[in-house]
């Protein structure tokens, strides 16, 4: 053994020793941190949860988003896997030069695979380096910045993992290199194209040095390979919210615990309030202790997932780019949101377990500046503050300023763009049922909402009386539960009106729509007149988890009452609460948006689209083939995935040309109404509504469509404001699907789409 051989063994063994040594408690640490939050199941389902993450894992379905980004990280992920046995192999050619793993050393497939990754690895690796760089903070257009998903990401970590990943994968086909010239010069059999596929080539030019001097490389590389490994293995160790190197384990295990065991995106219901571990009722709610804490107040009150979400986040910024209010200028950006979430939970951490020890479950009583910082702090944003990665010494006012918690729309961009499943909405709403059930403090538009709420059962405020105003002058009678039919078994459908849809002037004109659409196919259908509540959805997502309660077990006994099995809703909002939070409370229904059951009647012929929309009203739009630019809803595209029906609606209107926005689908960008924004005003940064709607006129379409009536509003508002500043063509207007497919099937029959006719005054 020369002495080379034994330096390096001697390097080698020390650095793997202090590397476990550092990464045994690290990972302890991690785990310990874990076991501080609240209970939550997640463990169900085990076999098709083993399915989702093998075919995230391996299909990298979540990170197909941005498809180059989601192949150059399939290469270097899987590299970094299967060439860690390059690692172990390494140890044992400090001693030996010439070792190869034993029985799959010399297997053709093992070693064919193993240069397709190493080069797949490099070419990926290089590309994610260039790409970070390109897209850095300093060289993109836009405030400071703040357009490039890597503003606020912690960029030294970032790179120290990708150079350690390249220097290994360059180790890996240099030792490739230097093994076939060790098998050619002991004439092994091995030593050819088949064994070193895409290595032999520079294999050759190894093989014109000396035996020696090719075994004393073998040895020098697999020592930097160990040293660079084990390097990398210490500053994680360091350093336990390292995202960017850690979610490469902590990734496995969020995915196989996200929400949905078949792999479903983690949107559309809300997570249900918990204290305990038990999802709280109004039932619940009178067993309950005075004292007893609602939504998170303090980091440990978030459960174990919440924890874990936190410490996978990789610092990608997907999220951020994608989200509403960071590219309006506002506070929020999802990613620094858990990542100071993160470094606060670990910050914090130590203190809890001491405290645990000591016989206490809540937050260390000592005196130290983690446990004395607030998680929300009080209104008023410092921006440079906010942006200053947390500091565990205690100097900030509080964790997570309070315009950081209520920028949020709610609309679920981050949640479907996060390649290792976080789920941010229901961590931000979380956050705001504390504030609003314990503190009181919320936004002072809110106040009114819920007054509204509790009073009269509608945002607005109105009398119940005035739910049935918008079928005043429609040409049949609208069948009304308790008045006309005695059971919903009586009709195809409920026609779920929703409150826009009955108080709103602009909504009332789609709900008529509908209903004419519907009575012309033969669809039978009821109301429940002013039997009908709010759903709850902008009180739960405002944070008054307990008005929502109150409202939809009203709902759900009022269903029950009519024996309701089948609803239709023009809201997005009302349709994704019916759907997918009333099974919560036990009420389980089709639910289809009426865009779904229009579209299903129009393939099915009973409804018919004859001629072009202009030809059927009374309108302001040229003569010629209208364009439609169609916004996607966030809550019925985005959280419930319905996508294809709207449009294909709109296609099968002749003469109609349909232009998609630049964000449109998944990528969709929120009108600014969701998550109760519709009832508070927005004080920081540029507008949401105009920023979508000054995409929509950029289409150059006529007519932008739309399946909400939040977004309706919206952009209507958007439009007008930009059509006041001169920015938009006067001829531009803002119109349900619903109401295009009426005037196209009255076929010249005069207006009928309710969008000129008089609408009766509401009564308050």
């Amino acid at each position: 053994m020369s002495a080379l051989q034994i330096i390096a063994a001697v390097l080698t063994l020390a650095i793997t020793a202090a590397g476990i040594a550092f990464a045994v408690p690290a990972v302890l640490s991690i785990v310990g941190g874990f076991r501080l939050g609240q209970p939550e199941n997640r463990s169900d389902h085990k076999l098709e949860r083993t399915k989702t993450l093998i075919r995230e894992f391996l299909g990298h379905t979540r990170m197909s988003r941005l498809p180059i980004v989601a192949v150059a990280h399939w290469f270097t992920m899987i590299s970094f896997i299967v060439l860690s046995l390059a690692v172990l192999a390494s140890y044992f050619q400090i001693w030996d030069p010439t070792f190869v793993l034993p029985i799959i050393g010399h297997f053709v497939l093992f070693e064919w695979v193993t240069e397709i990754l190493g080069w797949g690895g490099l070419i990926g690796i290089v590309w994610l380096i260039w790409n970070r760089r390109k897209n850095h903070p300093a060289r993109s257009a836009g405030r400071d910045g703040r357009r490039s998903r890597f503003f606020g990401s912690t960029f030294w970590q970032a790179y120290f993992v990708e150079i350690v990943i390249l220097i290994e994968i360059i180790c890996v086909l240099v030792l490739r290199g230097l093994e076939y010239a060790i098998a050619k010069d002991e004439g092994e059999g091995t030593a050819n194209a088949l064994h070193f596929p895409l290595t032999f080539w520079y294999g050759n030019g190894f093989h014109a040095l000396d035996v020696d001097t090719v075994k004393s490389l073998i040895v020098v590389i697999s020592a930097i390979k160990i040293i660079t490994a084990m390097t990398w293995l210490i500053v994680i160790s360091r350093n336990v919210t390292m995202g960017v190197a850690w979610h490469r384990f902590l990734a496995f295990f969020n995915i196989f615990f996200k929400r949905h065991a078949d792999g479903r995106t983690s949107l559309g219901a809300l997570q249900p309030m918990e204290v305990d571990g038990k999802p709280v009722t109004m039932e619940l709610l009178e067993e309950l202790d005075e004292d007893a804490s609602f939504g998170v107040g303090n980091v440990e009150e978030f459960t174990w997932k919440g924890l874990l979400d936190f410490s996978t986040c990789t610092e990608c910024g997907r999220c951020q780019s994608q989200c509403p209010a960071w590219n309006t200028d506002k506070p929020l950006s999802p990613k620094l949101l858990m990542m100071t979430l993160r470094d606060h939970a670990h910050a914090k951490a130590p203190y809890l377990e001491a405290a645990a020890k000591a016989g206490g479950t809540g937050p260390a009583t000592a005196d130290n500046p983690i446990t004395q910082i607030p998680l929300i702090g009080a209104t008023g944003y410092d921006e440079q503050a906010a942006l200053t990665a947390y500091n565990p010494l205690g100097e900030a006012d509080a964790i997570v300023d309070q315009d950081v918690l209520w920028s949020c729309t709610t609309c679920g961009a981050c949640v479907e763009q996060c390649p290792v499943d976080i789920e941010h909405v229901d961590h931000i709403v979380d956050m705001r049922r504390y504030q609003t059930l314990i503190e009181s403090a919320f936004p002072s538009e809110l106040g009114g909402l819920f007054k509204n709420l509790e009073g009269k059962q509608n945002p607005w405020g109105m009398a119940a009386r005035a739910r049935l105003d918008w079928a005043k002058g429609l040409p049949f009678d609208v069948k009304v539960f308790g008045q006309d039919v005695e059971s919903l078994s009586e009709v195809d459908y409920l026609f779920w009106v929703g409150c826009a849809g009955a108080y709103e002037d602009r909504a009332k004109k789609t709900t008529r729509a509908v209903a004419e659409l519907l009575d012309t196919a033969g669809v039978s259908f009821a109301v429940l007149g002013d039997g009908e509540a709010c759903t709850g959805d902008p009180a739960r997502r405002a944070g008054n988890e307990m008005l929502f309660q109150a409202l939809a077990s009203q709902n759900v006994e009022t269903l029950k009452e009519a024996g309701a099995t089948k609803i239709v809703v023009t809201c997005a909002h009302c349709f994704n609460t019916l759907k997918n939070e009333y099974p919560q409370l036990g009420g389980d229904y089709e639910v289809v948006h009426h865009t779904q059951l229009l579209n299903r009647l129009v393939r099915e012929k009973k409804l018919v689209p004859v001629a072009r929309p202009d030809e059927a009203e009374t309108s302001n739009i040229a003569s010629t083939a209208p364009t439609v630019t169609y916004h996607d809803p966030c809550y019925l595209g985005r959280h419930n995935g319905v996508y294809a029906p709207p449009r294909e609606l709109i296609g099968s209107l002749p003469g109609v040309e349909l232009r998609e926005m630049e964000r449109s689908g998944m990528t969709s960008f929120c009108c600014g109404a969701g998550g109760a924004r519709m009832w508070m005003e927005e004080k920081l940064g540029t507008r949401i509504n105009l920023n979508r709607t000054k995409e929509a006129v950029a289409t150059g379409a006529d007519r932008i469509a739309i399946g909400c009536p939040f977004c309706r509003v919206m952009l209507t508002d958007g439009l007008t404001a930009e059509q006041s500043d001169g920015n938009a063509r006067e001829d531009v207007e803002v119109v349900d699907v619903a109401n295009m497919l009426l005037a196209a099937v009255k076929r010249g029959k005069g207006n009928g789409t309710g969008e000129d006719a008089p609408e009766p005054a509401a009564s308050a």
